[in-house]
């Protein structure tokens, strides 16, 4: 008896894992209304200026190396992220999305993941 609850319970814990885990996972996919987890008003206020600014130094600073966002923008194709940024800012988000995918940003499923990646491919 003793085995069967804590089987259940083991079980019982996966389960709920995995029915939560996607939505605190997908919370932040380029939608700029929804706040990622290393919010804070001054990191954004410094993020909006390195989008602005196009600094690419400094949003990789404060990135510091998290999320696979950081192995993909670098300093040829910021310019074009920030540009990604702020047509999602202005509500434009199937324009936003299309830069990301060039970018070989995944969005939601995983499309785009890897595109244009070590490929020499004509645009």
């Amino acid at each position: 008896m003793n085995k069967k609850t804590i089987l259940f319970g083991l079980t019982s814990l996966v389960l709920g894992g995995l029915v939560f885990t996607p939505k605190a996972v997908e919370a932040y996919r380029g939608d700029p209304a929804v706040q990622g987890p290393n919010y804070t008003q001054e990191r954004h206020q410094a993020m909006e200026k390195a989008f602005e600014t196009k600094d690419y130094n400094s949003w990789k600073n404060l990135m510091q190396g998290r999320g696979r966002v950081t192995r993909v923008v670098n300093s040829d194709n910021f310019a074009k992220f920030a540009q990604a940024h702020e047509l999602a800012e202005q509500g434009k988000i199937a324009e936003a999305n299309q830069i990301r995918q060039e970018l070989g940003l995944g969005l939601q499923n995983g499309s785009g993941m890897g595109m244009g990646m070590g490929r020499n491919q004509s645009r």
